[in-house]
């Protein structure tokens, strides 16, 4: 798999380096929508061979198309064909997954990049669908595409799982907000105080005893095996009893039916939330361990499950990066500064923060965790002393390291 992976990277880099000019190439530029797509087709000399295709989302929109670039690869002599795709959503992968099943040679387009081009096509802001099938191509012709990755079904796996776990993290935080934000600010606002010391008996509070008049009811020793589970100490004992002894004392509104129904839907669905993070952690870390790489990551400070998990899953295949400053670029690590009118020493470099920023999110908390360790024999970080930050290049021997790794493991 790696590589048929290679060889399809090698023909990309091919094809960037000869499409200008070329009288060889057809290029199709295709808009993606969710139902329809429309195709434009032309050459690399800005020649218009056919202006807009509009094709189904389906098997036969698809033979349509094929068969439109047959019939204009005859008819203008036309021997290499190459479509190039705008990222949408995800309503381009039914398509760039057929046409590289197919074997053609797919490239995407930046949506910045189409964006900032549109205007030079006629010097006119208007945006239309046959307009934007034709700035692809135009993109396209002139070398300014990015290779279309189809990873692997263990890679496809990684990235769908980390998906997953990012938007259940963030319906955890959501309704972790709307309990602290609506209920507890509304009802009981003296708990907040104590809210992010230990949540489960937090949670067991709002779920029993939102209405602090059913705690002032109570002896201290009812409410305290009413929201805990288990005995752990002195603070424990001392943190309940200041949110007992508050309770007469609130001056929350008074909760009613709905508020209480509500407090219990929202804690229910909270812990649901926080299983299903669980199980998909576990099956993240199950499909890491497929990949060899992946024990290697652990083994430096800082790299966790789930950072590992994300540097192999944004990297794919490492065969197709010829050195290290190329996966700087993917996680936005590279070095960038304004150097016009300035000698070199007044031009500060920074990172450009352009590229992944899962990957270079990732890379910036593991690092923050090893920094503390660089008087270890084994950590990376041993030349500077400096404190982090994420405007510069602090970070950057740690991921190097993480490159290193990555790419010397192939």
């Amino acid at each position: 798999m790696n590589n048929q992976a290679c060889i399809k990277h090698e023909r990309f880099c091919q094809f960037r380096r000869e499409i200008r000019g070329s009288k060889e190439h057809l290029i199709v530029g295709i808009d993606i929508a969710k139902d329809k797509h429309y195709a434009f087709f032309g050459t690399s000399t800005g020649k218009t061979l056919f202006k807009r295709l509009i094709f189904d989302n389906n098997l036969e929109g698809y033979k349509k198309l094929l068969a439109r670039v047959d019939a204009i690869k005859v008819q203008h002599c036309l021997s290499k064909v190459v479509f190039g795709l705008e990222p949408t959503g995800n309503y381009h992968k039914p398509l760039g997954a057929y046409l590289d099943r197919c074997d053609f040679t797919v490239v995407i387009v930046s949506g910045v990049a189409v964006k900032r081009n549109r205007e030079l096509l006629d010097g006119r802001w208007d945006k239309h669908d046959t307009k934007c099938a034709a700035n692809i191509a135009d993109l396209i012709s002139q070398g300014k595409c990015l290779f279309y990755d189809s990873p692997s079904k263990e890679i496809t796996d990684l990235r769908n799982l980390l998906s997953l776990r990012k938007r259940l993290k963030k319906e955890e935080h959501s309704l972790r907000m709307r309990i602290r934000n609506n209920l507890l600010a509304k009802y009981f606002p003296e708990l907040d105080k104590f809210y992010g010391q230990c949540e489960s008996e937090n949670l067991a509070i709002v779920r029993w005893c939102l209405d602090p008049r059913i705690i002032a009811d109570m002896e201290f020793d009812q409410f305290f095996k009413m929201v805990t589970r288990r005995e752990r100490g002195i603070a424990q004992k001392k943190r309940l009893r200041a949110i007992w002894d508050s309770a007469p004392d609130s001056v929350g509104c008074i909760p009613g039916e709905s508020s209480e129904f509500e407090a219990g839907i929202l804690v229910e669905k909270l812990r649901q939330v926080r299983q299903v993070i669980e199980k998909t952690e576990d099956l993240i870390k199950n499909v890491g361990k497929q990949f060899p790489a992946y024990s290697l990551l652990l083994t430096i400070p800082g790299v966790g499950p789930y950072i590992a998990s994300v540097i192999l899953g944004a990297i794919g295949n490492p065969s197709r990066f010829k050195n290290r400053k190329q996966v700087l670029k993917l996680a936005g690590y590279d070095l960038s500064a304004n150097r016009s009118g300035k000698t070199s020493k007044d031009a500060v470099p920074v990172i450009s923060k352009k590229g992944n920023s899962v990957l270079r999110y990732a890379l910036y908390q593991a690092a923050l965790v090893a920094r503390p360790l660089q008087n270890a024999p084994f950590c990376p970080i041993t030349a500077s002393g400096k404190n982090f930050n994420p405007r510069n290049t602090q970070c950057i021997p740690v991921v190097e390291i993480f490159v290193f790794l990555v790419l010397e493991q192939n």
